[in-house]
């Protein structure tokens, strides 16, 4: 056994490359998305050592051409789910005991293999699975995959070299921080690559085991990682990856004694339920389970009548509708002081124009499809309420189609009701409501910010006035996780935003940061005295003389 204090590679953040005409990059991707396209592949469940296929198959293909068939998956029942814990706690043992640098090692090479030779494969799967644009699957699925890899590690090892600062004379008092007891349940959205990489690998890099259901819509390019990890050699068992409905998982999983925690993105009510069932079923686990959870946002941009029209226009172009609004983060309500609106609409409304929509093969379309057709249904009956409704006017946009693919155009609804609808609830798509406020009422449209939505995940405050800037860093101190000013709030970058929300944006455990990686440990205090004592009697029982 290997013995030493090592000392991990410092993390730095994986460079963006920018698929310029005529790069490397450029020609690669476009080679592996031919590639992908031009096949269908055939995609098993991984438990334990078993690729299994149960010949249920499930079509997969681009939503913005859904006719285009890229491969099948094999979908498992509450069988398989059985299966999957069997299969990690079986491998959990022998993880556990594996000494932590080799499963630094492990997730190391991982983060080289996504960075270096499987680049081009999980974007071009991004791009086809999820339509997401050459630069957005470049952000997500190498970058921020590589990032989550690189610095969780380097945070996995600052916890365990946190040890108490005190022994006193004889005394040699130190800290383990021990894997939980049980598996871990990961269960993954379809809008970030990255999310689906990191929910199950930040807890197994903790010695943990794995139950990991990704979304349906994600699994074209969740196989990819999962040939990633199997290559960089995470052992049979530690990561199983299953896909299965989620009310039949759910039952398994949160029935199981074994059950010791969830790693979770996705919606609100999935969340809040899963929590409930947890709660009704607390007598039956061996330990209470960590519940982490990130569950969406309504996030805000409110501008100051010092900010400057353009760089609002432009924070909210890109906020709003990159990934199609598709983001836990992106903008969805806005509120522009009435000095600076004509101008900002202005902007705004020129660079719509200019947005191109299509399919993301075609590297000049910044806009692509939204994920499927319960998405285009819901948000396309947003966009049709807003036309019908004496509160909204859509001054951008407004049209869908879903004859080929499920496109959107980004829609922006300028409201007179700070409280219409579309203010305060969710979409998850291309629609920015905007709501122009009297210029000096800075501070009751900061009132507004705090009350109007349930969530609590990202926000921006644009203000060339510092006042006004710290007044709103003050105000919204609990509207917003991840607070920006003067930037969009999208973008979270590994290692300098961790990222996360409070309310009912879900638990703000920061993924990307030191305080995830906690929740998947159970610390050991161990006392050593070095000799010990014979005699029970204490000074004070002496008699006086």
């Amino acid at each position: 056994m290997l013995k030493g204090f090592f000392k991990v590679p410092e993390p730095v953040n994986e460079p963006v490359l920018n698929y310029a005409p005529g790069s490397p990059e450029r020609e690669k991707l476009q080679a592996a998305l031919k590639e992908l396209r031009g096949k269908e592949v055939d995609v098993p469940m991984y438990i334990g050592s078993d690729e299994v296929r149960t010949g249920k198959k499930v079509p997969m293909s681009p939503p913005h051409d859904h006719q285009h068939i890229l491969g099948h998956f094999h979908e498992g029942d509450k069988s398989h789910v059985e299966q999957a814990i069997n299969a990690a706690l079986g491998a959990k043992e022998a993880w556990e005991m594996l000494e932590w640098e080799q499963r630094a090692a492990i997730f190391l090479k991982a983060a080289d293999l996504i960075a270096g030779p499987y680049r081009a494969k999980i974007n071009a799967a991004t791009m086809l699975g999820q339509s997401k644009n050459a630069y957005q699957a470049e952000i997500d699925a190498a970058c921020e995959t590589v990032d989550f890899l690189r610095f969780n590690v380097k945070y996995m090892t600052e916890i365990y070299s946190q040890q108490p600062p005190v022994s006193g004379n004889g005394v040699w008092n130190r800290l383990e921080q021990r894997p939980l007891e049980g598996f871990i349940f990961a269960l993954t959205p379809f809008n970030f690559t990255a999310i689906a990489g990191n929910l199950p690998t930040a807890p197994a890099m903790m010695g943990n085991t794995i139950v990991w259901k990704p979304a349906y819509t994600q699994i074209y390019s969740a196989q990819v990682l999962m040939e990633v990890f199997r290559e960089a050699g995470v052992p049979d068992g530690v990561i199983n990856l299953v896909y299965v409905d989620g009310p039949s998982a759910g039952e398994v999983v949160f029935n199981h004694p074994d059950f010791a925690g969830i790693h979770f993105t996705g919606s609100t009510g999935v969340f809040q339920t899963i929590w409930k069932t947890i709660g009704a079923n607390i007598n039956k686990y061996k330990s209470y389970p960590r519940i982490v959870g990130e569950t969406g946002g309504k996030d805000f941009l409110i501008a100051h009548k010092s900010s400057h029209a353009k760089q609002v226009a432009t924070a909210l172009a890109r906020g709003a509708f990159e990934f199609q609004g598709q983001k836990c983060s992106a903008a969805s309500r806005a509120y522009i002081p009435s000095n600076i609106w004509d101008e900002v609409k202005e902007y705004l409304l020129e660079d719509l124009k200019n947005f191109k929509m299509g399919g993301t093969e075609d590297f000049t379309n910044f806009i692509n499809a939204v994920i499927d057709e319960k998405s285009f249904d819901k948000i396309s009956g947003y966009i049709t309420d807003a036309k019908n409704s004496d509160m909204a006017e859509i001054i951008a946009g407004g049209n869908f189609d879903k004859s080929k693919g499920y496109f959107i155009e980004p829609t922006v609804i300028l409201t007179k009701d700070p409280m219409y609808k579309t203010m305060e609830e969710e979409i998850f798509g291309p629609v920015l409501t905007i709501y122009v406020y009297n210029a000096e009422h800075f501070e009751e449209a900061l009132e507004l910010v705090d009350k109007t939505s349930p969530y609590a995940l990202t926000g921006a405050i644009f203000s060339q006035d510092r006042y006004a800037a710290a007044l709103a860093t003050q105000r919204l101190r609990n509207a917003a996780g991840n607070f920006y000013i003067n930037d969009k709030p999208t973008g979270a970058v590994v290692g300098q935003q961790p990222f996360g929300g409070s309310r009912a944006s879900g638990t703000n455990d920061k993924a990307g940061a030191m305080i995830n990686m906690l929740r998947w440990v159970s610390p050991r205090t161990i006392k050593e005295t070095f000799i010990s004592p014979t005699d029970y009697r204490y000074p004070f029982l002496d008699e006086d003389k």
